[in-house]
């Protein structure tokens, strides 16, 4: 059963992978300008195993504690993979998040710009980071609210040194995305940031119609989760 569900993930990758470049050309974009992070938040090691053998090296994980029991050993065997944080991170978490990831999509207040500058300065590891921007303005969701968007960005790059390469978002749910991928854009040209992070299962080929250079894909490859929101 775990072998024909690995074999399920690895096919599901090819497909996503072959999705993702049809969009892109539909787009007039090259394929190769849009990264996949295959999101593995929940999953095991014996799940993520099979998708790295097929050659997929972006990965994201949601939780900090989650990503240091499953990745350390991992990136040991597989120096050449990427981990990237897209969940909420936690002040008391940036000195593990900061030794761990390779880049964070998920910035998006004062507080943590600035635990982040520190702990970067300290480590000397000078992550590439996204700024989150919270395009629905949903209570309950991280990021930066966009009326807040380019005072942050610029605080973030210039009072606290940070590596600012794109932009990231999740739109709501029962909202039309493009509309939150255009803002997203418009934000990130304003500043002239190349880099977005948006688009997820379900809207990924959206996304990359409006310039997402990161795409976090997790359900579409690994198969569902149960009892959790699904990237």
């Amino acid at each position: 059963m775990t072998e024909e569900r690995n074999k399920d993930a690895v096919n599901r990758l090819a497909e996503v992978r072959a999705r993702i470049a049809e969009a892109a050309r539909a787009a007039g974009r090259d394929p190769q300008d849009v990264t996949l992070i295959a999101v593995s938040k929940t999953f095991p090691v014996a799940a993520i195993a099979p998708v790295i053998a097929a050659g997929q090296r972006h990965f994201g994980e949601n939780r900090v504690q989650e990503a240091r029991e499953k990745w350390p050993a991992l990136k040991e065997r597989h120096p050449d993979i990427t981990l990237h944080l897209i969940g909420p991170l936690q002040t008391n978490k940036v000195k593990h998040a900061v030794r761990l990831f390779d880049v964070i999509h998920s910035v998006d207040r004062p507080k943590l710009a600035a635990e982040l500058a520190r702990e970067m300065e300290r480590r000397d590891r000078h992550l590439p980071v996204f700024v989150q921007v919270n395009t629905g303005e949903e209570p309950q969701k991280a990021g930066v609210l966009p009326a807040e968007a380019d005072a942050f960005i610029d605080a973030c790059r210039n009072d606290h040194g940070l590596n600012v390469i794109g932009l990231m978002c999740i739109p709501p749910v029962n909202e039309e995305p493009a509309l939150h991928f255009a803002l997203l854009e418009k934000i990130a040209r304003r500043h002239g940031l190349e880099k977005l992070s948006m688009g997820m299962s379900a809207d990924y080929e959206t996304a990359i119609a409006f310039g997402a250079t990161h795409v976090r894909v997790g359900s579409a490859i690994f198969g569902p989760r149960h009892n959790l929101g699904a990237h």
